[in-house]
């Protein structure tokens, strides 16, 4: 007899407007739409794409991951959800962490640097354009991602000064997450690094979110229309 698939545990971000939903255990895995039934869809349509994140991590992937999910908890979005980025943590981000689940964490954010780097090597710089990230091209996005992320490591703790060109200052991008990996890999206890900071959990989830969902923007927006 088989053994009995596991569903993958998730949780749904409801906004007034889009709902996200989210893997608990693979950071960057969430994707959004209008309704509950259709971002677990999406959801489940991106897990081959998010595989290459957990090959560069050098974690395995499961291959009936995505086929089923349990939703664990649904929290009420914001507008920032309504805008289009997971901005609620789940209960379950505030649980302490394991050495080795600080670890994994870690990895897999820095995998999803990779993927995007890899992706955005491989791509013309001028992008189709379309309803997916309007007019922004292939260094433009890069730039975004390295720029958005100077504020993101504030709420670990990270200061650095903000690069006035990323692309430009590639040294202070490595820097910078060098020290977001770091703190990553340290943390413990299932609270915010620093005052108004974020869950170690939540904020390795966005920073892998918004790195792979612009890798995935940038190869679908290379394909001819």
């Amino acid at each position: 007899m088989l053994a009995r698939m596991a569903p993958t545990p998730v949780y749904l971000e409801v906004g007034a407007k889009k709902v996200f939903a989210c893997s608990l255990d693979w950071p960057g895995w969430c994707r959004a739409d209008r309704t509950e039934e259709a971002a677990l869809e999406a959801l489940g349509a991106y897990a081959g794409r998010y595989s290459a994140v957990a090959a560069a991590a050098g974690v395995r992937f499961p291959s009936t991951a995505g086929r089923s999910f349990d939703v664990v908890e649904r929290v009420k979005g914001s507008a920032t959800t309504d805008f289009g980025a997971p901005g609620e943590a789940a209960s379950a981000d505030a649980e302490p962490l394991t050495a080795a689940r600080a670890e994994r964490l870690a990895s897999l954010v820095e995998a999803s640097w990779v993927v995007l780097a890899a992706v955005a090597g491989s791509a013309p710089a001028q992008l189709r354009k379309g309803p997916r990230g309007g007019g922004r091209d292939r260094d433009g996005i890069v730039a975004h991602v390295a720029s958005a992320e100077f504020g993101y490591a504030r709420k670990l703790g990270v200061r650095h000064k903000a690069a006035d060109d990323p692309l430009a200052a590639p040294e202070a991008v490595e820097a910078l997450r060098a020290e977001v990996l770091e703190a990553l890999r340290s943390a413990r206890k299932g609270e915010p690094l620093v005052d108004n900071g974020w869950l170690p959990r939540y904020a390795a989830r966005r920073f892998a979110w918004h790195a792979v969902d612009h890798a995935w923007e940038i190869e679908d927006r290379s394909e001819p229309g």
